[in-house]
């Protein structure tokens, strides 16, 4: 018996589906425009920075990278829009896309996880679209922890740790040093 009954509900023929949410884009920005023309370069940017950023995307493209890059003059009113705009280039044109606006970054890839893309964002907060660029490229490129030697040093010092330990006892097991339960009394004699 229960002091607070539930309220039976009605049960439904539909099956429940969780739907994923709406990307939402700045509204200040003509994705169809920005489409064009980062398929046009792989930069979408003010005529200042399209230069060095099509040079990043270059660099990108010799370690194999498919980079896109759209900078925003404005800051858009949320920061998940920005990687809502590079999730709706990316969905489009692949690869992975850095949006970057005044104090703000986004990004989107169909290859680099997202830790990775994180560290680089990171590192994109220059205030600079070409350095900011530059420096989210260097992370991508740079190699990381050699994780595979980290683990099998690991694991070995725990094998020798380990082995040690079983060493040391054995030792003093045959040895004597380690008393016989049995020879014990119960007063302790």
């Amino acid at each position: 018996m229960s002091l607070f009954p539930l309220p039976a509900l009605p049960l439904s023929d539909q099956p429940l589906v969780a739907l994923p949410m709406i990307s939402e884009v700045p509204t200040f920005v003509d994705l169809q425009a920005t489409l064009a023309d980062v398929a046009d370069d792989g930069v979408a940017a003010p005529g200042q920075d399209v230069v060095g950023l099509e040079g990043v995307v270059a660099r990108a493209g010799e370690h194999g990278i498919d980079l896109s890059i759209v900078v925003l003059d404005a800051p858009a009113p949320l920061d998940s829009q920005l990687r809502d705009l590079a999730t709706s280039v990316g969905a489009t044109d692949g690869g992975t896309v850095l949006v970057i606006g005044p104090g703000q970054v986004g990004t989107f890839s169909d290859s680099i996880d997202r830790v990775t893309l994180e560290a680089g964002q990171d590192q994109a907060y220059t205030g600079n679209a070409v350095q900011s660029a530059d420096n989210f490229l260097d992370v991508l490129v740079e190699p990381g922890p050699p994780w595979t030697g980290i683990t099998l040093g690991l694991v070995l010092v725990v094998v020798a740790v380990l082995g040690g330990t079983w060493w040391v006892n054995e030792r003093r097991h045959r040895s004597g040093d380690v008393t016989d339960r049995e020879a014990v009394t119960p007063d302790g004699q």
